[in-house]
Order: C-alpha cells, then structure tokens, then sequence
C-alpha cells in the first residue's frame, strides 16, 4: 500500500525534504477531498515544514525498561499532590459540577491534569501541524498521522487557532489534557461559555473535556478505579495466569485484604489484580473504571499512578508497601528471555524486549514449572535460573 510521502511501507526509504515535498502535494489533496478550507490547504498546509526531531523521537526506544518505581515515584510526588490538593479547593464548584453531570469525581479530573501536563505546567513546545505533517509523511504510521492532521487543520478552520498557537507534544498531542487531534474534535467541551473550546488557555475548557471524555470512555458513576491490597503469605500466584477477573467475594476468599487490613467488600464486583513490581511490591485491585483510564493511555503504570495519585488528592496516604527500588533490564535481557520461553515452548510472541502481556503469561507458566514465585515478574532468581545472569 501506498503511504502519504509515496514510498511504499515496505520500502521504508528515509523522509528527505524532497520527498516531505511531494507528500504536502499529496496530503493538499486529502484535505481538499476532507472539505478543508482552500485557504488552509494553500497557505498552511503548503508551507509546513519537516522536523526531523520528530522522527528520531518516534524511533527511540529506551535501552532499558523502565521500573514500576523509577516511573511511579516520578509522577505520584508529594509536590503533585499538595499542588492537586491546592487546585482540587481552588476549583471545586466547576469540579462539582462536573461529577454532577458526567460522573467523575473531582479528584480524577485533577490527577489526569496532573499526569498529563503538570497542572497545564508543560503543554509541549512543538509546532503540532509541523509534526503531525512529518508523521503523517513517515512511512511508520502514515496512514493515522495523516488522519490526526486532517483533525487538526479542520480545528484550525473551526475556531481560527493560530499556527503559532498549535504546540504540543512531538506526537501532535495539545493542551492542558494532551488531547490528540481527533480525541480534541471530538470530545473538546466549551466549558467557559465562550464560543470556542480552548485546551491551551481555558481551565474550565480543559477540565470540562477530560470529564466528558472519560464519560464517553464508559466512566461508571460512583465507583473507585481500585485500591491497594494486601496479599496472603501462601497466596498462589497461578490466579495471575489465567488473566481473568474475580468478583471481590471470590478475592476475598483467596485471602486478599485492603491494604490497612479492612476486609475487601463482599461484592460481585469483578475486579483484577495487578503486581506491577513482581512479589516484593505493592498489590492492587482495580475495577471497571481502572479499564476506563487505560483508555486514555494504554499503560498499567500509568493508570496506576492516576489512581493513586486521585486517592492521594482527596486525602488518602502514600501506599502501605511502597514501589520497591529494582534494576531495570535491558531491552537485550528481555529479548533474551523471550527467545528463551519461546523455545521451552512457551508462546510469547516475537522477542520485542517489551514485557507484554504475552510475556508475563509465558513467565509466570515457566515460574511455576521451576517452583519459582509465579508472579511473572523478571525477577533476579527467575533470570538466573533461565541462565540470563
């Protein structure tokens, strides 16, 4: 299949200016095809200009993987919540209003803006029409930046945002929520009444919008995103394995208690269990909402960290077992033991050095042969033991 710039995907030939060129020429006519302004396709979209930053970041992968610790005690920081806690006061008859009509309590909202950009602290500096153009001309994801770029230019024509005024992330990612393109056309809230839904310089428009997005998620009023727990000492790992919820009536059952020691509610609630450091860490069970905010950014540790970082802002204390300090592997290590499970026979994929649920699955199956802790956490003993270290 043919991509923006014209090289085909297989040939994955390098983004030049030349070829940046001949894909403008190309994009134009998407947006005229779109009903994009002839004035934009001429005068904005002519004339963008290739970042090659842009690429390099779209390529970079970390040598090592990152720890559950080293990304959440990063984000979940006592200055964050103080300054939550701060904003959660300063604008709590727009938050309440907000749960009112959309369901989100007010302390999610702030976690989110938090996460996102510091409490709109760093929106990006990056030119988002540029960046979304060399994307979408980039032979990697063309054919979903150039879509993201017809959103943006459609924004531009709807409310006459500057260029200048278009930045964020080097993904094309704006405003105080980090709304993409499309996410932005789609889910922006007027919250202030003006006429125009500001992500860059209105609050109330920001935080209105990152209400009714996760609404539109599936939000469920009036229920957590999870807690913390406490496991048993004899508690058998193989219940991870099968990748399935359990009511908290049947987790409670296992043993498992609130992490203050409280007993789990005797709900139907289905809810599942994470270990995102393995056996020496925190342990938690999250429910329907949980899957809501990975929605919004496909990461565990993230929606980790938003969870706890909301509990933190309405009042709640640092966790019970905190984020153990652990060495972070090498992608290569990874790779390694992937290869590893796969010629055990066990299943998990080609080697990426990305510790996916495939991978875990695959672990936690060999663990247990071993008489390891089946956790399915790459633990220094699990490592040695597959002749790793």
């Amino acid at each position: 299949m043919l991509v923006a710039g014209g090289a085909s995907a297989g040939t994955q030939t390098p983004l030049d200016e030349a070829g940046f060129k001949r894909c403008l020429v190309s994009l134009q006519e998407t947006a005229r095809a779109e009903g994009i302004d002839e004035t934009i396709v001429t005068d904005t979209l002519g004339n963008l200009k290739i970042v090659n930053r842009v690429i390099q970041l779209d390529r970079k992968q970390p040598e090592f993987t990152q720890t559950f610790a080293g990304y959440f005690n990063k984000r979940v920081t006592d200055w964050r919540v103080q300054q939550g806690r701060k904003l959660l006061k300063e604008h709590r008859p727009l938050l309440d209003k907000l749960t009112k009509e959309y369901g989100v309590p007010p302390q999610y909202l702030v976690a989110f803006w938090g996460m996102e950009t510091n409490f709109g602290g760093y929106k990006g500096k990056m030119p988002v029409l540029d960046s979304l153009a060399t994307l979408a001309c980039d032979h990697r994801r063309s054919a979903y930046f150039t879509q993201e770029l017809m959103q943006a230019l459609k924004l531009k024509q709807k409310y006459g945002f500057s260029d200048d005024k278009m930045v964020g992330s080097w993904a094309g990612a704006m405003g105080h929520t980090q709304f993409m393109p499309t996410a932005y056309a789609n889910y922006a809230v007027d919250g202030d009444g003006d006429g125009k839904a500001d992500l860059w310089n209105s609050t109330d428009d920001a935080l209105s919008s990152a209400a009714y997005f996760l609404q539109q998620l599936g939000w469920h009023r009036n229920e957590r995103w999870g807690r913390e727990v406490t496991l048993p000492k004899d508690f058998d790992y193989a219940h991870l394995s099968d990748g399935k919820t359990k009511t908290l009536a049947d987790w409670a059952k296992l043993g498992l208690t609130q992490a203050n020691g409280g007993k789990l509610p005797a709900l139907d609630m289905q809810a599942t269990l994470h270990v995102p450091a393995g056996h020496t860490g925190p342990a938690f069970i999250t429910y329907q909402n949980f899957d809501v905010m990975m929605r919004w950014n496909r990461s565990v540790f993230y929606a980790l960290s938003v969870g706890h970082l909301a509990d933190r802002i309405a009042g709640a204390g640092h966790l019970q077992v905190p984020a153990p300090e652990q060495q972070a592997l090498s992608r290569e290590t990874i790779k390694q033991m992937q290869s590893k499970l796969n010629d055990l026979g066990y299943d998990v994929g080609k080697p990426d050095g990305i510790l996916g649920p495939k991978s875990i699955a695959g672990l936690r199956s060999y663990q247990l042969s071993k008489g390891l802790v089946a956790d399915g956490f790459p633990q220094q003993q699990t490592l040695q033991v597959m002749g790793l270290l």
